[in-house]
């Protein structure tokens, strides 16, 4: 059990871009935010990718998988075991499927492995409960922007938006007593973000990103691809809705005979695109975009995302938050409300028939 008021919680994220693993922690009462901590990050090396990319889209048990769980919980024991005096840890694991109307939901590696390994109590399979309670799964980080936003001070709704592989809006409105109340949140997944760049670099560049926004600058965006794109079922459908890394497989086909880059600059667009077409949907305008994730540090990216939006689009940086490290920040703070029994997830954020608190607790020492 833990203490009451505030702890110091560790919380990690390897996100779908599975360029490494985030850690980070933060003093939290699962309510508000007291203090952050000390962070760090540990890169995958390219072997390490390779073996998550081939696990892809798939389920436990088939080909590949269980090497892709021993390499993530190998790989987070050891960016965790460098943090002290915590009380609990998050872990998020490494997502290789996501089909909440279908299958569920896949994070590759175990809690209970990284349990024994640290020591410490730890909170995972943060999204199973919601999917099977009819809920999207994702995304789970609302919770924590809306403390954020009481954090930072703002009176009016803003919106948080991560560009990690695949991109997701929170709309939260701060004056709203928390995160449960009726109008305080609306979040849902915008559309690919980094992913398909990502995967674009590699296969073109050996490059795990398009670093700096460099070969975008140099392209001409394929406006007969992005009207297609534009246009795609997805954004006609309600939110909260989510994805999957993969679901917009078709625009790497749509770009597939275009120069390096204008398929790059294309791709760019693209992302700035799903983000205007997810402001559509916000109840009421917000007063400034705030953004976190990997692309926040591509400028090609941002400019295009400013250009389409009616408010100011800045760095999270801006507000004195660290973009880096903030979906894992998260998952420290989601931990500790699973472990309290708070709801981690709503209707207006993952669609699931009401609020609900997931997650599973594994402890050192326990067997099975």
């Amino acid at each position: 059990m833990l203490k009451s008021g505030a702890v110091r919680v560790l919380g990690t994220m390897s996100g779908t871009s599975l360029d490494g693993v985030d850690a980070a922690v933060i003093e939290t009462d699962g309510v508000t935010i007291k203090a952050f901590g000390d962070s760090g990050y540990r890169r995958y090396s390219a072997e390490e990718r390779a073996v998550l990319r081939a696990a892809l889209g798939r389920w436990p048990d088939e080909p590949g998988v269980a090497e892709a769980a021993a390499m993530v919980e190998e790989a987070h024991a050891e960016l965790m075991a460098g943090f002290s005096d915590v009380a609990l840890a998050g872990f998020h694991g490494q997502t290789l499927a996501h089909d909440p109307q279908g299958r569920g939901t896949h994070q590759a590696g175990n809690g209970a492995v990284l349990a024994e390994a640290l020591g410490l109590p730890v909170v995972w399979d943060f999204r199973s409960a919601d999917v099977a309670l009819g809920g999207q799964g994702a995304p789970l980080a609302p919770a924590y922007h809306f403390a954020l936003a009481k954090w930072i001070g703002v009176e009016a709704p803003v919106a948080f938006l991560n560009l990690g592989g695949v991109g997701n809006l929170t709309w939260v409105d701060p004056r709203k007593p928390g995160p449960e109340a009726e109008g305080a949140l609306l979040a849902f997944d915008t559309g690919p973000a980094n992913a398909p760049l990502d995967d674009l670099m590699q296969a073109r560049r050996g490059a795990g990103f398009d670093e700096g926004g460099v070969l975008a600058a140099t392209g001409e965006v394929s406006e007969a691809v992005i009207e297609r794109f534009a246009e795609h079922r997805y954004f006609f459908k309600m939110p909260p809705k989510s994805l999957d890394r993969n679901d917009f497989s078709d625009l790497e086909a749509a770009v597939a005979e275009l120069s390096d880059a204008d398929a790059a600059a294309t791709l760019t667009a693209a992302v700035a695109v799903a983000v205007m077409r997810g402001a559509e949907h916000f109840p009421a305008p917000v007063e400034r975009l705030l953004v976190t994730g990997g692309g926040r540090k591509n400028p090609v990216m941002m400019a295009m995302i400013a250009e389409g939006m009616s408010c100011p689009v800045d760095a999270v940086e801006e507000v004195g938050l660290d973009g880096d490290m903030l979906e894992a920040q998260a998952f420290a703070y989601l931990a500790v409300r699973v472990a309290r029994g708070l709801p981690t997830s709503f209707p207006s954020t993952t669609g699931v028939g009401a609020a609900v608190g997931g997650g599973e607790i594994s402890y050192p020492g326990e067997t099975g």
